[in-house]
């Protein structure tokens, strides 16, 4: 399984240029890497969210670096905040968040970084439009999952529906969908968002913090 943060940068990999693409500010990716973050801590139940106040409702480490690190701030941290706190809180490292993520998947053959610093697929991937897990198992691209999902009447699992809401709520799908496909499947994205009822108060904030900026 990949993390959301993973699949984020997945999604915005520029093959062409060989690293993200442009088309989104520091500022809404260091954003939506937070948010990222955040989702995964809430899917797993490490970590619940109401307008008012972001909680640990389970301490354990998750046995994940990207996500411990997080939990281990937020543990200890004896003020109550909101989501949107926590979100400007870890957008701040998010330059390192992407250097972690990358390297992550370089490690696990998903990407390949050429040495002139350019990152790509790899090869396997590019060909199989799956990615190789750790336990030697495969999972569809992200971006093959979400077009198909958005593209039928399939009801997505709570992954699904959560990077969807991700990717919406910092305004990915104006990058990776042009305008037609955009205009067309807007009905779908705002279906696929209702379903969201774990992380939904995280996307809510995602939205602020990303038009707050303009980004």
């Amino acid at each position: 399984m990949l993390r959301f943060a993973e699949e984020v940068l997945l999604l915005l990999l520029d093959e062409e240029r060989g690293d993200i693409t442009t088309r989104i500010s520091t500022h809404t990716l260091n954003v939506v890497l937070s948010g990222a973050v955040l989702m995964d801590l809430a899917l797993e139940g490490h970590i619940d969210t109401d307008p008012r106040q972001l909680v640990v409702t389970d301490p354990t480490p998750t046995g994940d670096s990207l996500l411990d690190f997080a939990l281990n701030d937020m543990m200890l941290d004896t003020e109550i905040h909101d989501a949107g706190y926590w979100i400007r809180y870890f957008a701040r490292q998010g330059n390192a968040i992407r250097r972690r993520v990358l390297r992550r998947l370089v490690k696990r053959n998903v990407l390949e970084s050429e040495t002139e610093g350019r990152i790509l697929l790899s090869r396997l991937v590019s060909l199989s439009r799956r990615y190789p897990m750790a336990d030697g198992s495969w999972v569809e691209e992200v971006r093959l999952r979400i077009m198909r999902i958005l593209f039928s009447d399939e009801i997505p699992d709570p992954r699904d529906v959560a990077i969807i809401c991700l990717a919406d709520s910092c305004n990915l799908f104006e990058i990776i969908l042009n305008p037609t496909d955009l205009y067309n499947l807007r009905d779908r994205i705002d279906l696929v968002n209702k379903m969201d009822l774990i992380g939904r108060s995280v996307s809510t904030s995602l939205r602020k913090e990303t038009s707050a900026r303009g980004a």
